[in-house]
């Protein structure tokens, strides 16, 4: 992984993490507007539309500048194509944070989350001198467990009938990761 502060880039052997552009609304709209994406995540909402692109677009600077949220689109880093998005919320009381992401679903499957999760992990240890990063995730999608898993995180435990989807409870899953000095 490679940070780059001037550009606000993170670079990976695939991947370039960077911020979002207006210029990817459309191409957000399109990946996210898919009920798989929806389903197994808690915030988005489902139809997606181009405003709701827009919108999440519009919000980001304001975070970043705050630091109470890096976000960034997971992209090629030679082709520049979107593949989704991750991000890393930040506690500055208790130095930690919680790592979310949304993979496209035509690229499920291809180590896009993982790569991109590893590199977010090692940004939030080595550049912003957080303690912890956690995740949390559906039981109902074991997937993203098992990236958390890759990327070196450990289930802490499991809140039964957390949250209500869709007039169905589920459970919440969560795995924690903790920085340790070499």
């Amino acid at each position: 992984m490679f940070y780059n502060q001037e550009k606000k880039t993170i670079r990976t052997e695939r991947l370039l993490l960077r911020f979002f552009q207006l210029e990817d609304a459309e191409e957000v709209a399109r990946i996210v507007n898919n009920y798989n994406i929806y389903k197994s995540t808690m915030n988005l909402p489902y139809p997606y539309s181009i405003d709701d692109a827009i919108k999440w677009i519009k919000g980001m600077p304001k975070k970043v500048k705050s630091e109470k949220v890096f976000e960034f689109a997971i992209t090629d880093k030679n082709t520049g194509k979107l593949f989704g998005a991750i991000a890393l919320s930040k506690n500055k009381a208790f130095r930690n944070g919680e790592l979310a992401y949304w993979i496209g679903e035509e690229y499920w499957g291809k180590g896009y989350a993982t790569e991109a999760g590893k590199a977010m992990i090692e940004f939030a240890f080595n550049e912003k001198n957080y303690h912890k990063v956690y995740a949390r995730h559906f039981r109902s999608n074991p997937a993203s467990g098992r990236v958390l898993e890759k990327i070196g995180m450990k289930q802490e435990g499991v809140l039964v009938d957390h949250i209500i989807k869709d007039g169905r409870y589920e459970d919440l899953v969560f795995y924690g990761i903790i920085y340790e000095e070499n």
